[in-house]
């Protein structure tokens, strides 16, 4: 289990050689994590090499290499009185459009770390936000999701819908009164809702948490 502070500096890496390609010099990661000292930066970055989160190549400066994407709770924003070790593992999806529909995904090969508390019964997936038409509804571009499999779900409901057996998406679903066609509407005024014919639709997942990196 990583700390806050580990946790802080091992995604604040990944962004930066995400969007920059080359490792962030120590002086920009004791800025980003606000801390005031090298030798602070320098443990937590062995910390991390030792739990096999990154390597740092030798010989080589600002050379670090992510090996490890999962998305882990750091132990401090646990409640203090619940067991820290208290999380689960459950499949991560990838991206799904939360504005255009994309091909349904599939990969079972990722996974990723979750408090136990977050979850209901039966299983659950993560799939992460691409898009801005959930906004009004408080889901970002970039948030991760936390789907409950099912195949039903209530009138209000956000879901994971499947059009056609091709096409994923996530919306708040609405039935109208005899159920024979389905709404899937956004949350955002710049987009539409669409109609489908019930048969059309079927329910992949329930909403029931999401994720934020600040």
């Amino acid at each position: 289990m990583l700390t806050r502070k580990q946790y802080e500096l091992l995604i604040f890496i990944e962004k930066y050689l995400g969007d920059t390609s080359i490792s962030p010099s120590f002086d920009e990661m004791m800025l980003a994590i606000h801390l005031k000292s090298k030798s602070s930066i320098h443990r937590l970055l062995v910390g991390l090499e030792e739990r096999g989160f990154i390597r740092r190549l030798p010989y080589k400066a600002r050379a670090i290499e992510v090996l490890e994407k999962q998305m882990l709770v750091p132990s401090s924003i646990y409640n203090h009185s619940k067991n820290y070790t208290d999380v689960i593992t459950i499949p991560f999806y990838g991206k799904i459009a939360a504005g255009i529909p994309i091909e349904a995904l599939n990969d079972n090969s990722n996974t990723i770390c979750v408090p136990s508390t977050l979850l209901k019964t039966g299983e659950h997936y993560a799939l992460t936000v691409n898009g801005d038409s959930m906004i009004e509804a408080g889901i970002f571009d970039g948030d991760t999701v936390i789907i409950n499999r099912c195949n039903v779900a209530e009138s209000g409901s956000i879901v994971v819908a499947l059009i056609d057996e091709s096409e994923a998406t996530l919306k708040r679903l609405r039935y109208n009164i005899n159920k024979s066609s389905i709404v899937l509407e956004p949350a955002n005024k710049k987009y539409q809702p669409r109609i489908f014919q019930s048969e059309r639709v079927r329910v992949q997942g329930r909403l029931i948490g999401l994720i934020r990196y600040y």
